[in-house]
């Protein structure tokens, strides 16, 4: 999958054990689906998951790995890919922004996407195929592109896997869920809130000022392939300036988590933040207490964990030099579980500290940081 700032990879293993400890779940709803990472770990354990993110990209994503099965398009999705490998390069849009205007990829890769995509809009596929080569295309590019895992910048000097050549490559699909087929939307979180039941909902909101539309702005241009006007060293789409989401507002975020809480219609809430995000541990566990006419059953686990890439290489300027310290490298990560009944001995193990969870689950020391 891209790399992603914000990827729940190393909680997968916490989230899933706690949708089995919900009590009994089929449907899950995602409602800030991201990379789909979780959408597809919950789908290999048999859930059907409706996923959904207001960016295109990951709606894209989605529909690549939690809507579209195996059973109905792996063989063309091969095919397909293999005739686009065989594609030979032919600058455009993308080169000419992200190559040439911007050091994103290198020309000679740039070309490639280029054509490869173009291909793609002329063959007119069904939705989730086009899904399926889009996230090949999307991934590939990630696999060699001069970043450091965000898009607000380019790093000064080529990164080495910037010199490779780019090869798309079957995306994980899974054949369908055993309790149905998933789905994906491009809803506003509210909308979604209000369209989906689901036995479980998962939420992993943006959880500071930094939007993903901005850190993501290639892959939002990439899918949706509109070419649109661009502005600043990192050529951003000239839109990031106003698709701007409640939950990046520090004053607005605590009232938005709260209204979208008594939107759900769901018995369980799982919510991931972290201790870096607008809102507190006690404000949100305050929050989630409220639902449920006041009697909500809150539990919370924590994890340690890495912070992202950019945090741990430091603070720099517009010309790449080294203006400020780091102040921290781990932070803690939060899993908060709601309900409208008691789950605290269900979910009692993995809510003490590290060493007693790998003990309890059995897991390898190395799962969990």
């Amino acid at each position: 999958m891209i790399k992603y700032l914000g990827s729940k990879r190393t909680l997968i293993p916490l989230l899933v054990e706690v949708v089995r400890r919900a009590g009994p779940v089929s449907t899950v709803l995602d409602l800030f689906s991201g990379t789909s990472r979780v959408g597809l770990a919950l789908k290999a354990e048999g859930y059907r998951v409706l996923a959904n993110d207001q960016l295109a990209y990951a709606a894209t994503l989605a529909r690549c790995y939690v809507q579209a099965d195996a059973e109905d398009h792996l063989e063309d999705a091969t095919r397909l890919i293999r005739e686009f490998n065989a594609q030979k390069g032919s600058p455009g849009y993308f080169t000419e922004t992200f190559c040439v205007r911007s050091r994103f990829f290198q020309p000679k890769n740039g070309e490639r996407v280029d054509a490869i995509r173009e291909a793609i809009a002329r063959k007119g596929l069904p939705p989730e195929l086009e899904a399926v080569l889009l996230v090949a295309l999307m991934e590939a590019a990630d696999r060699v592109d001069s970043t450091t895992g965000v898009q607000m910048a380019y790093l000064k000097s080529w990164a080495p896997r910037s010199f490779e050549d780019l090869e798309l490559r079957v995306p994980e699909l899974l054949p369908r869920a055993r309790h149905g087929k998933g789905q994906a939307s491009c809803l506003d979180a509210f909308e979604a809130a209000r369209a989906f039941d689901a036995d479980l909902v998962y939420l992993d909101p943006p959880y500071n000022h930094h939007s993903y539309l901005g850190n993501y702005h290639i892959w939002e241009s990439l899918v949706r392939w509109d070419k649109p006007p661009v502005y600043g060293v990192a050529c951003k789409r000239i839109d990031v300036k106003e698709r701007r989401t409640v939950f990046n507002s520090r004053p607005r975020h605590a009232n938005a988590m709260r209204e979208l809480f008594a939107t759900l219609r769901a018995p369980v809430l799982v919510v991931s933040f972290n201790d870096e995000g607008f809102v507190s541990r006690a404000e949100m566990e305050a929050m989630l207490r409220e639902l449920w006419n006041g009697e909500a059953c809150v539990t919370t686990i924590e994890r340690d964990s890495k912070r992202y890439v950019g945090a741990q290489i430091g603070i720099h300027d517009g010309k790449g030099r080294k203006v400020g310290a780091v102040s921290h490298l781990r932070n803690t990560e939060f899993t908060y579980v709601a309900s409208c009944r008691d789950l605290s001995g269900a979910l009692a193990d993995i809510a003490r500290p590290a060493g007693e969870q790998r003990q309890a689950l059995g897991a390898p020391e190395e799962r969990w940081t």
